[in-house]
């Protein structure tokens, strides 16, 4: 056992002649290696909590403040109108020796102090002004191309007081708390997006049941929000994780967690392990950037929150029987490997160093070329992730508490991340590409639903050909946040890490380096008879799901732009469109915005259908003229930009009412709008995955290297889950699942309607193109004027 050799760091015997005492200086050298590495991390930790501390300011800003203090005091002037002497006056007589050097020391030590209060005093009055200008959103519901002197100042105002290269976080103290809209203004915006989808006696009856609300215990419920606000940094974000996350009983797989492709048409290297090795890598460098904080802050004109990317990696969900917990290390040195039913610990760093791409390649040939078989139980473990999680709580707890069993659980659990190295070929291929790449998104999204951790924080999956994917949990971070880790690991590992002539990882191989450690398990009957009850559970959630992946390659974001419309509320307004074409009726529609302006901010709900959008659909299935459908869509844009820039500025209103209904539930209170307004069935849920580091593509010179973005499960039985990125100018990416079991749903029908109802809006909205003959003749008959 070489990996058990090189763990012992010294071994001793005991003698006639006494102990005797021999050190492995190798093994001891690894030690202190590996405790260099977690100081300097810890250093480099402090560094950015300083500097962070005291940003917008630099701390080398305290020297100037003191010498400028100091200087001021030389030319006999005060500075401090008398504080400084005060401080002097309370200083502890802690010099000795001659009178006049006394006196010298004491005013420079207050002078020093303060200095030092004075540089307090400005950097909180910064980050006031700041924080202050943060909660200014007027230059978001400006035209485009108008800007209002109000907003140039605002603007200029930011840039004084933001401050000069600033980390990760360096932004999180100055922005603004979440606001808690008016109780009147959540109603009144609720009862116009119910409208189009009641009758007039259901919107008449839901009138009166919110009217009752608001002059009654709405009031009541909102002065408890608002003493949440005033206290807590964000009055949504902890009750959402918990409520609508942790505490959901059934099976994270499909309902909960979602998937992130590799590029659509390049496979960068047909060699699984290589391709292993350069994607664990570049998940490393992108670690390394975190921890150190050198990822920029993302800028929409102000700072988004950052505070989800605290637990991308490290991370684990435990399982709870009432609910669950998020469990988050500091630090972890390696990654848990499942191959062919079994379960490997390979260890990332070595000697204090990051393995280089071609070592990881190495040792994951090892993993794959160990040929023991797994023990029993074992090959199907994560089906106990995949299924409900009040059984496979009670498994932890029964089953994994303690021996062998809960060792190799830990290891999991403290990984820095799962891999999964499955022996299926998957991608935009063969003969049928359309039907691989809808089965690409079904393995990603479910697998064989015992090759994925579902636990934790995310999976990275690679496969046979090459090919890799991400599979992530939901609950400790949304999908940008793992969209900008994957934006950065697939342009790494192709355009800076690269690959030999042979399709092997670049660099050399430490000779030293111990194999990865094969975890031991002892699954006894009962155990294995539960993971087979969560793997039927599992399964036939999996088998259920219609999966259809549909590129749009004839127009993208280019033709959308020229007639001059938002290309989201396009993409949306079409979605209706579809869903009203494929099931003759409008739904209540689900489109995930973000609320990150705000500190600690997730999610909130735009309601993308409309009495607009339902106007304009009406107008232009009911075959009215060009003209009158042109002004009604665009009337339904503007209305679906005005819905978007209110949920982003904290004007939505499903987490308002939300955190309404928990405060009722906590009092005990019934509210029959608040329970009929929660048990709504969103048929038609959405989400745009937009592509944030558009630098590190080039669609221009490699337009193959063309991101596929991910997608979902349904949110409802008998609904459709859309999600889609748009690519450059050209190219437009849809996710569409539904379920088999509802004979009202096919995902196939559904991209065949949105593929249909996007090229009729566009032929809609594009300016006519003149006649040639008409032209013609205008152009003989001016000629003959002329003459």
């Amino acid at each position: 056992m070489a990996e058990a050799h090189q763990a012992v760091a010294f071994q001793f015997t005991i003698t006639p002649e006494g102990i005797d005492l021999q050190l492995s200086h190798q093994a001891l050298r690894q030690v202190y290696l590996s405790g260099l590495r977690s100081w300097k991390k810890r250093v480099t930790r402090l560094k950015n909590n300083v500097i962070t501390g005291v940003y917008p300011a630099s701390p080398s800003s305290w020297l100037f403040v003191v010498i400028a203090i100091l200087a001021t005091m030389y030319t006999r002037s005060d500075p401090s109108m008398g504080l400084i002497a005060k401080i002097q006056e309370h200083l502890p007589n802690l010099w000795t020796g001659h009178f006049v050097c006394h006196i010298q020391c004491r005013t420079v030590v207050s002078a020093v102090l303060f200095s030092t209060l004075l540089w307090f005093s400005l950097i909180f009055t910064m980050r006031l002004c700041l924080k202050q200008l943060l909660s200014y959103h007027g230059w978001m519901f400006e035209q485009h191309g108008k800007v209002s002197n109000t907003t140039k100042i605002w603007a200029a105002m930011v840039r004084i007081f933001s401050g000069r290269q600033p980390l990760l976080y360096s932004y999180q103290g100055s922005l603004p708390n979440l606001p808690v809209p008016a109780v009147k203004d959540t109603v009144k915006r609720y009862l116009e997006s119910a409208r189009p989808l009641m009758s007039d006696s259901e919107y008449e009856r839901m009138t009166t049941l919110a009217k009752e609300f608001e002059s009654s215990l709405g009031n009541r419920l909102q002065w408890y929000l608002k003493l949440k606000a005033m206290w807590a940094s964000n009055y949504v974000s902890d009750w959402w994780e918990e409520y609508v996350y942790l505490r959901g009983r059934g099976p994270l797989m499909v309902n909960s967690n979602y998937y992130g492709m590799d590029f659509l048409y390049v496979t960068p290297t047909p060699i699984q392990a290589a391709r292993a090795g350069n994607t664990l890598h570049a998940c490393l460098l992108y670690r390394r950037k975190l921890n150190r904080e050198e990822i920029k802050p993302v800028i929409l004109n102000v700072p988004l929150c950052a505070a989800q990317c605290e637990r991308i990696f490290n991370t684990t969900r435990i399982p709870g029987e009432e609910t669950d917990s998020l469990i988050h290390w500091q630090d972890s040195e390696y990654v848990a490997v499942f191959h062919r039913g079994r379960y490997f610990r390979l260890w990332l760093y070595h000697a204090g160093r990051m393995l280089s791409p071609r070592e990881i390649e190495q040792q994951i040939q090892r993993i794959m070329d160990d040929s023991s078989p797994p023990v029993p139980g074992e090959a199907k473990l994560a089906a106990l992730t995949a299924g409900d999680r009040i059984p496979w709580a009670q498994a932890r707890k029964e089953f994994f508490s303690s021996g062998v069993n809960k060792r190799s659980l830990d290891c999991i659990e403290k990984a820095a991340f799962f891999v999964a190295l499955d022996d299926d070929e998957q991608g935009m291929r063969g003969d049928d590409p359309a039907g691989n790449l809808d089965r690409y998104a079904k393995s990603l999204l479910h697998g064989k639903c015992y090759d994925r951790w579902f636990d934790k924080s995310f999976t990275v999956v690679v496969y046979k050909n090459g090919k890799n994917g991400l599979n992530a949990e939901h609950s400790l971070a949304d999908a940008p946040i793992m969209a900008h880790v994957w934006e950065y690991v697939m342009t790494t590992d192709s355009f800076q890490l690269g690959y030999t002539e042979e399709g092997h990882c670049k660099g050399d191989v430490a000779s030293s380096l111990p194999p990865p450690t094969r975890l031991t398990w002892d699954i006894p009957a009962e155990c294995q008879e539960r993971i087979e009850r969560s793997l039927a559970v599992a399964q036939a959630l999996a088998d259920d799901v219609d999966f259809h992946v549909l590129p749009i390659q004839e127009f993208g974001k280019g033709a959308i732009k020229k007639c001059k419309i938002s290309p989201d509320a396009f993409i949306q307004i079409a979605l209706q469109l579809a869903y009203y074409r494929n099931r003759g009726t409008f739904s209540l529609t689900y489109e995930a915005s973000m609320t990150r302006l705000f500190r600690e901010g997730r999610t909130e709900t735009v309601r993308s259908c409309t009495s607009e959008s339902c106007a304009f659909i009406r107008a232009l299935e009911g075959g009215e003229s060009k003209e009158v459908c042109r002004r009604l869509f665009r009337t339904a844009a503007e209305k679906h930009q005005h819905l978007y820039k209110m949920a982003m500025t904290g004007g939505g209103i499903d987490r308002h009412l939300f955190c309404l209904y928990l405060v009722s539930k906590y009092l005990g209170e019934e509210s029959p709008f608040l329970k009929e307004v929660l048990s709504e069935t969103w048929r038609l849920s959405t989400s745009q995955t937009p592509l944030q580091q558009v630098e590190l593509f080039d669609f221009i010179n490699h337009p193959e290297y063309t991101t596929c973005g991910g997608g979902f499960g349904p949110v409802a039985d008998d609904g459709y889950g859309v999600s889609y990125i748009i690519i450059g100018e050209n190219m437009i990416n849809l996710h569409i699942s539904c379920k088999h079991s509802c004979p009202q749903t096919d995902s196939h029908k559904f991209g065949a309607d949105i593929k249909k109802a996007l090229e009729d809006l566009l032929e809609l909205l594009s300016p006519e193109k003149p006649d040639p003959s008409k032209a013609e003749q205008s152009h003989s008959k001016k000629s003959k004027k002329d003459l």
